[in-house]
């Protein structure tokens, strides 16, 4: 029986009946395991289908639009956006990783953020949660993309590990921001050798602080 992912569907040859539906009515995996006692699959064969969906279903999370008015900033990359129903979404910006606020021009980066979107109406473009529950995503603000001008003013670098969560275009723009922001020196580019945030967490955590 012939497998593939196509189009937001699963067909299963002979089993197309069962299989050719939406990826979102997949509710649980029970709901998954259902459909192979049905079938009466060898488990190899539904071991394979499995993995196939499974790998479906993370790359193609549901992308989600949050409006609202920033009410408060954290950090150089976390804000938190108040929407018209009085939920408070927890927002880490996608894509960048700003100075902590111990570190050298940390305060800088989060009066930059502050300045672009404290008290202001923003979109969110969102497509997943970080393990802290926060919505990660892309904020907009007077037409501008925030994210993108934290990495321009040298106030945040290009997060470069998780470059593969970006579009092809916004990982373009973002590498040529931080490469022209340290060429410029400016912000955190200043330092002759500035610390990664990432590395300064690690560093930390090493050191059980």
């Amino acid at each position: 029986m012939d497998t593939l992912l196509r189009n937001g569907f699963v067909y299963t040859g002979d089993a197309t009946h069962l299989f050719t539906r939406k990826r979102e009515k997949f509710d649980t995996w029970g709901d998954w395991a259902s459909e192979m006692k049905a079938l009466n699959l060898p488990w190899g064969h539904a071991s394979r289908i499995a993995l196939g969906l499974a790998i479906f279903l993370s790359l193609t999370c549901s992308a989600a639009t949050i409006e609202g008015r920033v009410v408060s900033v954290a950090d150089g990359d976390t804000v938190t956006v108040l929407d018209a129903g009085k939920i408070q979404h927890k927002i880490r910006l996608a894509g960048i990783d700003a100075p902590e606020k111990k570190q050298a021009f940390g305060n800088r980066s989060k009066d930059s953020l502050s300045d672009l979107v404290f008290g202001k109406s923003v979109r969110v473009e969102t497509g997943k949660k970080d393990r802290y529950g926060r919505e990660v995503g892309k904020i907009l603000a007077d037409d501008r993309d925030v994210n993108l001008v934290q990495v321009q003013r040298g106030l945040a670098w290009h997060y470069k590990a998780y470059e593969r969560e970006q579009s092809a275009a916004d990982r373009s723009l973002y590498d040529a921001a931080e490469r022209d922001a340290r060429a410029g020196r400016r912000g955190l580019w200043r330092d002759a050798q500035p610390v990664p945030p990432w590395e300064w967490r690690k560093e930390r955590r090493r050191d059980g602080r």
